[in-house]
């Protein structure tokens, strides 16, 4: 148990560590501006590189069946997973799912990011978090290891949008304040307030 949850604790860290743009700005200097071409594909293959530990962990240690929903209900849930992709891809395809993986900056070089507000995000400011927090608990089974990755996991993903928060005030300013003041983070609700693409 600790085991799974330590890990992820620290894959965590390092994780939001180099996403930060402190470090982003030290390795630009230290390495140069060309860089900015390879960071963030360098950035996404180390975060599913060292995110495999983890699935082997909370495979291989001694585990216990919690519970496995029956028939229909599973195939309910495992419904609402696949809608939970579906909807995570659309939202990549929307907000540039080139630059998302690293791609576009192969290609272009490093440009600076665009605030988008259209689509799923004129409803919530992280519809990725709420789509890949769908696509965890919608598991029509449950075990003990699963369920502590889960839920650790899920603290990482509320802590981590505050943090990312931060950074996305630091680097669209008055803007992000203004959209941040009436989108609800993470959950669309009803007060939410509609923007323009």
């Amino acid at each position: 148990m600790f085991w799974i949850a330590g890990a992820i604790v620290i894959w965590g860290v390092a994780h939001s560590w180099l996403a930060s743009l402190g470090v982003k700005a030290f390795v630009h200097r230290k390495f140069g501006e060309g860089v900015g071409r390879v960071y963030r594909i360098a950035y996404n293959i180390l975060a599913v590189i060292s995110f495999a530990p983890i699935l082997l962990l909370v495979r291989i240690l001694p585990d216990q069946l919690l519970y496995s929903v029956p028939s229909p209900w599973a195939y309910l849930m495992l419904a609402g997973q696949a809608l939970g992709v579906i909807l995570a891809v659309v939202t990549l395809l929307q907000t540039d799912a080139a630059s998302f993986a690293g791609l576009r900056q192969i290609v272009e070089g490093d440009k600076p990011p665009r605030l988008v507000t259209g689509s799923f995000y004129r409803w919530m400011r992280h519809p990725l978090y709420l789509f890949g927090l769908i696509i965890l608990w919608l598991t029509p089974w449950m075990s003990f290891n699963m369920l502590i990755a889960y839920v650790s996991l899920t603290v990482y993903l509320l802590v981590g949008a505050a943090f990312e928060e931060r950074k996305l005030v630091r680097e669209f300013g008055t803007a992000y304040e203004e959209y941040k003041s009436h989108t609800p983070m993470i959950l669309p609700l009803p007060t939410g307030q509609k923007h323009d693409a």
